[in-house]
């Protein structure tokens, strides 16, 4: 039986691979629950310190299964989400290391919302990116309408979210859809080059709740956000990351951070 998600880990990086390639990697509930298994599984490895999401063949994920959306129009919901996972799509976000998305081809509907729930995108120059939703009938499904917004500004959202217009990577790039465009052929590499210097030159701990602290600060007034960061600056300034960061950087040496512990895998939001 073919793995829905490949799954390789080297050098402090789990690489998920998204592996319906002749689909060109569309969703389907088992295919989901199986990339957030991973996940799950990614937040409790010591061995993993940062993760790359990718597609197989020429694209990265085209949105939901059609076979799933016909069901739906002829009434079958229960048998098209046969497979219920109670994670939503909004999980990955709470995964308390970097998720770094590998944009290789189309990535649209679904497929897009999976994109944006990662923290951060590099993407093909010439990948297709599109919402299509509204071209199908459909609204900003999975907090669309909350996550674009704060990507792009409202302006760009709506008119990605109203037109579904297709936008290239380098498109994107300059509306802040994603953090860099770069040549097909090079875009996992430099995916995984960012990631590997992420697991060996940044503190687990450190990025951990820079995660939770940015996504949980959306919804705070700056003064919280303030008195909360002063809070967690005060704790990291008597742990091991910061006499070691310092330590290291006096004798020039790569620094050796600890993996997370469970009490900081729960900083996550």
């Amino acid at each position: 039986m073919t793995e829905l998600v490949l799954f390789d880990v080297e050098d402090g990086v789990a690489l998920l691979t998204l592996n319906r390639p002749d689909r060109l990697n569309a969703l389907t509930p088992e295919l989901q629950t199986r990339y957030f298994d991973l996940l799950e599984e990614c937040a409790a490895r010591e061995d993993v310190r940062a993760i790359v999401v990718t597609g197989a063949g020429r694209g990265f994920c085209a949105g939901a299964d059609m076979q799933s959306l016909e069901q739906l129009v002829a009434g079958d919901g229960e048998r098209s989400t046969s497979v219920h996972d109670p994670r939503p799509v909004t999980f990955p976000l709470g995964v308390p290391k970097p998720l770094i998305a590998a944009i290789n081809g189309a990535c649209a509907g679904l497929g897009l919302v999976h994109a944006i729930m990662c923290d951060l995108r590099f993407a093909a120059a010439d990948a297709k990116l599109t919402t299509a939703f509204a071209r199908r009938g459909l609204v900003a499904e999975h907090g669309l309408s909350w996550m674009l917004p704060r990507l792009v500004g409202p302006a760009r959202a709506l008119d990605l979210l109203l037109s579904g217009r297709v936008v290239l990577g380098a498109e994107a790039s300059e509306q802040g859809l994603v953090n860099w465009a770069v040549d097909g052929d090079r875009v996992l590499d430099e995916a995984l080059q960012y990631a590997r210097m992420l697991a060996t030159e940044c503190s687990p701990a450190s990025m951990a709740r820079m995660k939770a602290q940015v996504y949980g600060d959306l919804e705070r007034t700056l003064a919280d956000s303030l008195e909360r960061a002063n809070e967690l600056m005060l704790e990291s300034f008597s742990g091991p990351d910061f006499a070691e960061g310092v330590r290291s950087f006096v004798e020039r040496r790569p620094p050796e951070f600890a993996a997370l512990d469970s009490e900081e895998m729960s900083a996550a939001p």
